[in-house]
């Protein structure tokens, strides 16, 4: 067995084979010949994959396990880390998209001819993609990045940005160190191509990755693996939302060319090349995480035809595309920075409008976007809603008001993007050409389509409102005043001592028409919901004369024995659906989210289905009905299909939801609590029984929502006589 082969966890051998860890531990115990660890700790041993897989195999207990579980431990327990295993993946799945027949020919033979061919191969793909010749590490260019240290760099370098020489390192914030200031320090090399002894370990990985291509499409492949990589580390980025980044791009417009100088994992720069085609399009982006650079270039390369420029290093610090004039610039710069070069960038050109104070840091990346933007092109940047109103950036905010470089503030609804407790703001800017500065300045606000509860923004209503008044805008350089929502505004009324530019400080109230009137049918509404609340109340307990002592089962060994159908939601699919988030489950609201679109089919719900959320630890099971039929599942939420002949849906529910059950069935990471619904527990009863029991969870979960209904009409009456008596349409008397 190799020393670096890829090994794996308790856990993941439980996904593996679809069990619960405890099946794992009773393996271990009762089996000899169960593959002895070979790293971890005593408490938490892992195991060479390739052994394991042959005794799964051997014990007939892998036959169902599905390809993409099986690669996502491959790429979860890589030797070199998972973000150089994804690296490598990203590599072959590009290969596969751009010459198929290349990599048919570069994989046939053994795993020792795969490693060693494809580095050749690689470069015949990225020189066209990329625009540059890169080189293999065996050539004096870093290897692809692990994750761990800078300088194995992995990107694409801007054909515009000098190279950096050879075995540049940079230390571990992405940022070059006390030399490298006013811009001296180069971005980091292009994006090496891995060789052979790097792609070795990675073969199974590789060919695993092809068969899933075979299924899914080489992007969709990528789009999995990157997204389950984000998602299981949540803490480590901060990622841009796809509706977001689509409102984003659609107010930059059409564009030939687009820079995200702070990329992320991309999803700015898929959202401007999804726009209308265009010809020759150019994609321009650079990242201080060096990984984020490599995955993000080949995340584009999979996406789109446009040419790919992507670099790594701190953009403020070493901008990679000094020279580029780009048509629109969508930024979601990172917030609150005090360490983004103030000291070192006193005389930089770019700030044109004023030099950004040390607790401005947006306001440097605001004048890195204009300094990057064409004679008129749009940028488009996420800013959080401090730097519209903090006195320390009053003097920057009053000039790109003076010189026509602000065009708008738009204030969007919390739950927009992270931080999801703060309503950030949108600020669109325009590089000032020859003509006039426009007089006139755009607020808007958005915060009406906040979400109920926890599920999230409406987009659609978001979309419509915002992109409606700015279009009407940027044609006739002002908007009419549109109540709680739009209005343009001279310049020169906010040029005031605050230069404050939030939009909710400048809109006028909502139209008044009927407010009284509306109050008057929240109240009534109210007042019948309290009624059918009474109603709906439970009869005193009874009781039992006994504890019963029911024989249990598990969901695992329901769904083992065929009385039930387990499925984990977190696909779009092509159908564009509403979809059901773990936020809805929990508020007992209607389907309110949004998925990518994937070739994966999705999950859709039907009457009679049982959903659960897995995270947080609560103990929630709701029975889908009509109204919420055929939405598709969304991601943390497994859903229960029961087999009618076998189990009463409301039964399965109500027992799934004991405090006791859940506890037992859950696991602790950190703060955060996962629930393993294969470990749950239900007894094991007649159908009738079953439906004895499953009619007055029923009875239960209608008082349950009659409740949550009255608070929420409550809080809406309270809010709003509240609206109504200082704002002047309620009467006090």
């Amino acid at each position: 067995m190799q020393d670096n082969a890829t090994e794996v966890t308790a856990a993941g051998i439980a996904r593996l084979a679809g069990v619960g860890r405890a099946a794992v531990s009773n393996w271990r115990r009762r089996h000899a010949d169960f593959p002895k660890p070979v790293g971890g700790t005593e408490t938490s041993p892992s195991f060479a994959l390739a052994d394991v897989e042959a005794w799964l195999r051997g014990h007939g207990k892998l036959a169902e396990v599905p390809l993409r579980e099986r690669l996502w431990q491959h790429l979860a327990g890589h030797p070199a880390g998972p973000v150089t295993a994804l690296t490598h993946a990203g590599c072959a799945l590009l290969l596969i998209h751009d010459r198929p027949t290349v990599w048919l020919e570069v994989s046939a033979g053994s795993d020792e001819r795969l490693a060693a061919m494809l580095p050749g191969a690689l470069e015949q793909v990225f020189t066209p993609r990329f625009g540059t010749a890169p080189r293999h590490a065996a050539t004096g260019a870093a290897p692809v990045n692990d994750g761990r240290t800078e300088d194995t760099a992995a990107t694409v370098h801007s054909p515009a940005a000098p190279s950096a020489p050879a075995g540049l390192a940079l230390p571990a914030s992405g940022r070059p160190g006390p030399s490298g200031s006013a811009g001296a320090a180069p971005s980091a090399p292009a994006l090496p191509v891995p060789t052979g002894p790097e792609l070795l370990p990675s073969a199974p990985l590789l060919r695993g990755t092809a068969e899933l291509a075979a299924e899914l499409g080489a992007r969709q492949t990528f789009e999995f693996l990157l997204g389950r990589h984000l998602d299981a580390n949540p803490r480590q980025y901060t990622l841009t939302p796809a509706a977001l980044a689509d409102l984003m791009a659609r107010l930059a417009g059409p564009a030939r060319t687009v820079l995200d100088p702070a990329c992320g994992a991309g999803a700015l720069l898929c959202a401007a090349a999804a726009g209308p085609e265009q010809a020759g399009q150019e994609l321009y982006a650079q990242d201080g995480a060096p990984e984020l650079a490599a995955l993000t270039a080949l995340r584009l390369a999979l996406h789109t035809r446009a040419a790919v420029r992507a670099a790594a290093g701190d953009t403020l610090r070493a901008d990679a595309h000094p020279h580029l004039r780009a048509d629109a610039v969508l930024c979601h710069p990172p917030f609150n920075e005090r360490n983004w070069g103030h000291d070192e960038l006193a005389y930089d050109p770019r700030w044109e409008y004023g030099f950004p104070a040390r607790t401005e840091s947006e306001l440097a990346w605001v004048q890195h976007a204009l300094a990057r933007l064409a004679d008129g092109g749009t940028a488009v940047v996420l800013m959080p809603p401090a730097a519209a109103s903090r006195r320390s950036g009053r003097r920057i905010r009053a000039d790109l008001l003076r010189r026509g470089a602000l065009r708008a503030v738009v204030a969007l609804p919390a739950g927009a993007a992270p931080p999801y407790n703060i309503p950030l703001h949108l600020w669109v800017l325009r590089r000032p050409g020859r003509a006039a500065a426009h007089p006139e300045v755009l607020l808007a606000d958005a915060g009406r389509f906040a979400g109920e509860g926890r599920g999230g923004p409406d987009w659609p209503g978001v979309r419509e409102a915002v992109l409606g008044a700015w279009r009407a805008y940027d044609r006739a350089g002002r908007l009419d005043e549109r109540p709680g929502l739009a209005r343009s505004l001279p310049v020169i009324d906010l040029l005031d001592d605050d230069v404050d530019l939030a939009p909710a400080r400048h809109l006028p109230p909502p139209a008044a028409a009927g407010g009284a009137e509306q109050l008057a049918g929240v109240r009534d509404r109210l007042g019948e919901t309290l009624r059918l609340t009474a109603e709906l109340t439970p009869p005193p307990a009874d009781a039992a004369p006994s504890a019963p002592r029911w024989p249990l089962t598990t969901v695992g060994e329901l769904a083992r024995g065929g009385a039930l159908v387990l499925r984990t939601g977190g696909n779009g699919g092509h159908a564009r659906v509403p979809v059901l988030t773990d936020h809805d489950v929990l508020a007992g609201t209607g389907p309110s989210g949004t998925l990518p679109e994937s070739d994966e089919e999705a999950v859709l719900t039907q009457p009679g289905d049982v959903v659960l959320p897995v995270l947080g630890g609560g103990a929630v099971a709701r029975v889908i009905d009509e109204a919420a039929s055929g939405a598709a599942l969304g991601r943390n939420l497994v859903l229960l299909r029961p087999d009618p002949a076998a189990l009463d849906p409301w039964f399965l529910a109500g027992f799934l939801r004991g405090t006791a059950n859940t506890r037992q069935a859950s696991s602790y990471a950190s703060t955060a609590t996962r629930l393993d619904v294969r470990r749950l527990q239900l007894p094991r009863l007649p159908l009738a029984e079953q439906r004895r029991y499953g009619a007055r969870f029923r009875a239960l979960d209608e008082f349950e929502r009659a409740l949550k209904h009255a608070g929420r009409l409550g809080e809406q009456l309270v809010r709003g006589m509240y609206d109504g008596l200082t704002d002047g349409t309620v009467a006090p008397g």
